[in-house]
């Protein structure tokens, strides 16, 4: 099921071909769905406990999305009741200070997670081939150089034992332009809104054209990327949670046997 939403490597993407409205393969309406979602919460909290408790692989989640894409609401949903003993959360804003003296990968490989966590990338290393292409903030011989770069970055995750899963939220522009609305009418929400969001939603076209070719040139075998319709903040954790579960059962992490030898009962 998961392959619905998967990016082949190497095929072209069309966004605008791809209805971020869709909740195609969904188990029913928004209620029969969302009845689902406890099911998946427990299978996700029992894997994510082996994986602690084996302690030798790890996970990495990329969550890319434009603004008002459901990042956020992502985490707050999916990893519901997961341990946060094993859960990492990053996010990766403009580089400054020791971190604008590296190499753009340098501060994201040292937030990779450990061995036994699963990590999540709220906003990754992909800025720097989408707002670092689109804003020009770098000549385009140096973002271009990037997609290579970065897949072998990823490749080195995999070797290392990190199995990286990268989604992309896809939301329309008037759903985006709706959600902006929401946060600027409701006063528990309006925090979350800055002037820059509408000046990188004037770039929504360009924005798109980077998406596109970020998703052809770096979704492989090892670190495929899923393109999850996300207007319906439902259908989008019902499709995560699966792509995640599905991937954590691939992986098929167990308890690890006792050092030493354990009384059946204790006196």
């Amino acid at each position: 099921m998961p392959e619905r939403w998967r990016v082949q490597p190497g095929k072209p993407v069309k966004l605008a071909s791809i209805d971020p409205s869709s909740t195609q393969g969904a188990p029913g309406d928004e209620a029969e769905t969302l009845a689902t979602l406890p099911g998946f919460h427990e299978r996700l909290d029992s894997l994510q406990e082996r994986l602690w408790a084996a302690h030798r692989r790890s996970l990495l989640v990329v969550l890319q999305a434009l603004d008002a894409g459901g990042k956020d609401g992502t985490i707050r949903h999916v990893f519901r009741g997961v341990n946060p003993q094993g859960t990492r959360v990053a996010s990766f804003k403009a580089p400054v200070g020791e971190e604008a003296e590296h190499d753009f990968l340098w501060r994201v490989h040292r937030a990779a997670p450990r061995a036994g966590e699963i990590g999540i990338f709220n906003r990754s290393h992909y800025e720097d081939v989408l707002a670092a292409r689109v804003l020009g903030l770098v000549p385009e011989k140096v973002w271009k150089a990037r997609y290579d770069l970065i897949n072998a970055f990823e490749q080195t995750l995999d070797h290392g034992g990190t199995t990286v899963v990268k989604i992309y939220l896809h939301i329309s522009r008037e759903e985006q332009r709706r959600r902006f609305q929401t946060r600027l009418d409701d006063p528990e929400k309006r925090w979350k809104f800055r002037a820059g969001d509408l000046e990188a939603r004037r770039h929504w076209d360009e924005y798109m054209e980077a998406y596109e070719e970020v998703l052809e040139k770096t979704s492989t075998g090892l670190a495929p990327w899923y393109v999850i319709p996300a207007n319906h903040k439902w259908y989008r954790n019902w499709v995560v949670s699966r792509i995640l579960v599905k991937t954590l059962e691939g992986m098929d992490p167990q308890y690890p046997q006792p050092m030493e030898d354990l009384p059946a009962t204790i006196e």
